[in-house]
């Protein structure tokens, strides 16, 4: 599903990776680990296309980074990728469904499929019953779990989460993580984001990175 080989990313005189090679297979529930400033999230940006490489090749789902277009990156976003990050990225004055809904404008569904594939996203992360309220009638777990309906309302076959539960209680980080492991348990690639190094343990892989390596 992911293939980085001797990626490099550098933003000026700042090496952020340095020769990365790793893989992720169709279905795998991966941990990236590391302190601040270890290449973990520009990792995610990389396998997610928000960026591409000063060198080497990143490969997502099949396609070659670096051979496809801005439009052509566009559309492999729409269609096979979701994202989930830590500040929800909701936008305020619009309804609960509608967040979610809009997270399909780029996939040439009808308004009408959105909405209905929105409700039933959110019916299955446990918020079937707040469809008309607005985020801040929401609780923080409430909000990432609109975030992660967002990510999945598309179907798509990878799921890239950056610090997913890093603003939220015990309780509701946990309920977070269960949804991530059901998302895998149905057959989708989930990769994690993630310096808490307890809830990397609990996962099947752990890729741990260090000043832009990997380290284990």
């Amino acid at each position: 599903m992911i293939e980085l080989r001797d990626v490099v990313k550098s933003y000026g005189a700042v090496t952020a990776l340095a020769g990365v090679t790793v893989r992720v297979e169709p279905g795998e529930l991966v941990a990236i680990v590391g302190p601040s400033g270890s290449g973990k999230s520009t990792m995610l940006h990389l396998a997610g296309t928000l960026d591409r490489p000063t060198s080497g090749s990143v490969r997502v789902a099949g396609h070659e980074v670096s051979a496809l277009s801005d439009r052509g990156l566009s559309a492999l976003r729409a269609q096979r990728i979701g994202f989930v990050f830590q500040q929800f990225h909701l936008a305020p004055g619009v309804t609960v469904r509608d967040n979610v809904a809009d997270g399909l404008l780029y996939t040439g569904v009808a308004r009408r499929e959105r909405r209905a594939r929105a409700a039933e996203a959110l019916d299955g992360v446990g918020l079937g019953h707040r469809l008309t309220h607005r985020p801040h009638e929401l609780s923080g777990g409430e909000r990432q779990r609109v975030a992660i309906a967002r990510a999945v309302a598309g179907r798509p076959s990878l799921l890239l989460a950056d610090e997913p539960t890093g603003n939220l209680d015990t309780a509701s980080g946990a309920e977070v993580m269960r949804l991530l492991r059901a998302l895998h348990d149905d057959g989708t690639t989930v990769v994690i984001i993630t310096h808490d190094r307890e809830l990397a343990a609990g996962l099947p892989r752990t890729i741990a990175m260090r000043d832009g390596r990997v380290a284990a």
